[in-house]
């Protein structure tokens, strides 16, 4: 029997400020097709099974701020969240100290073009060599200049441009940390060669670019929806008005003389959401999934059908770009509870409020639903591959 494999703890390091990137807000926060850069690093290593943990790095005047923008509206799980260093490798230190993986993977958070496939390989080099780190090779003429003079031109055949993930055995990056001589290091495969050791190159790619100027931003928004494939799902659902029953509407209790019948809460515009999103995606529809025969489902909110469809949609490689939903009735008037509405349908799905769209419409009084004898909803999404 082979032995088990090593728990891995992924260090996403975003501490820095970005003083070279410009304005008022760390370039974590800088909005990259439709989401912070932060995010979709973290949402890349969120998808990897082999993942058992993510500890987050941060800087301490931003920290709070990061994790409501960056981090709650769209990670399932929360990331263990530490503060910063001064440097990089106090940074690293500080997210080691609170990790517990076996098996080390350090990312910078802004390089959000992070495969699924390269972090698996540098976990693997990384477990069977003690070190690895993805790297490319050094494609431009390399030229050592003097006083803005031409010196010489460097032989660039073996050169390699270091990326991140590096990955490290536990053992073997607690020497490098307590090592001597650590000041002055850029990344953490150097701490590893101070020791006098290797570490093992695993290719990287070009689009593992790390933002660092506003310029890097723009390519890496060009390369996302080059690279992107979108589908459109719709969804549409009724139900009977019914004494006794109390009203639930995008997740949100609703104050009315009577509430929506059927086998679960009977919410209207979640169901119709969770339809387009399951359509979307080609799994079928929410009949299959959550059975109204099936008793685990018996007055299961709208909120937890979302939760369970959306958790679908994204292991089958997609994910939410847009939801707009409209409930069809006369009564009650949602105006109200709309904002509500939306935070409580994002909070279901893992993705920002400004995702999420909300309206009413009537049918003037011409059938069931326009006489008050029922609800009904349509759902129209948008999903990226992931």
């Amino acid at each position: 029997m082979s032995p088990p494999s090593p728990s891995v703890s992924a260090i996403v390091v975003a501490a820095g400020l970005g003083s070279r990137f410009g304005g008022e807000r760390p370039k974590q926060l800088a909005p990259l097709a439709g989401r912070p850069v932060l995010t979709h690093s973290l949402l890349v290593f969120e998808a990897c099974p082999d993942i058992s943990e993510i500890i987050l790095v941060l800087p301490r005047d931003w920290l709070e701020i990061i994790v409501a923008e960056a981090v709650t509206p769209y990670l399932s799980v929360k990331p263990v969240c530490v503060v910063g260093g001064r440097s990089r490798v106090e940074s690293t230190r500080r997210g080691f100290e609170a990790s517990g993986g076996d098996l080390l993977l350090i990312h910078d958070g802004v390089r959000p073009l992070i495969s699924p496939d390269l972090v698996a390989r540098v976990a693997r080099a990384a477990r069977e060599r003690g070190a690895a780190l993805a790297a490319v090779p050094v494609r431009d003429t390399l030229k050592k200049v003097e006083n803005r003079l031409v010196g010489a031109t460097v032989d660039r055949r073996l050169l390699w441009q270091a990326q991140t993930p590096q990955g490290f055995q536990r053992e073997l990056l607690a020497r490098a940390l307590a090592g001597a001589g650590t000041d002055g290091a850029t990344d953490d495969i150097e701490l590893v060669q101070r020791l006098g050791l290797s570490a093992e190159v695993v290719s990287g790619s070009a689009r593992n670019l790390k933002i660092t100027t506003p310029e890097d931003l723009i390519m890496a928004e060009a390369l996302m929806n080059h690279s992107a494939c979108f589908r459109t799902g719709h969804g549409y659902d009724l139900h009977r008005l019914a004494e006794g029953r109390p009203l639930w509407l995008g997740g949100v209790p609703v104050a009315f003389e009577r509430g929506l019948l059927g086998h679960s809460d009977a919410d209207v515009l979640a169901h119709a959401l969770v339809d387009a999103l399951l359509g979307a995606a080609g799994l079928g529809d929410i009949g299959e999934h959550f059975p109204d025969k099936d008793d685990r489902w018996a007055g299961a909110s709208g909120a937890l059908l979302l939760r369970e469809s959306m958790a679908k949609v994204r292991a089958a490689g997609w994910e939410l770009v847009n939801a707009d939903l409209t409930l069809v009735g006369e009564k009650p008037k949602i105006g109200p509870y709309r904002q509500a509405m939306k935070e409580a349908l994002a909070g279901a799905l893992s993705v920002a409020p400004a995702a999420v769209n909300v309206k009413a419409t009537t049918t003037e009084g011409m059938d069931a639903v326009g006489r008050g004898l029922a609800l009904a909803a349509y759902a129209a999404v948008a999903l990226k591959n992931i």
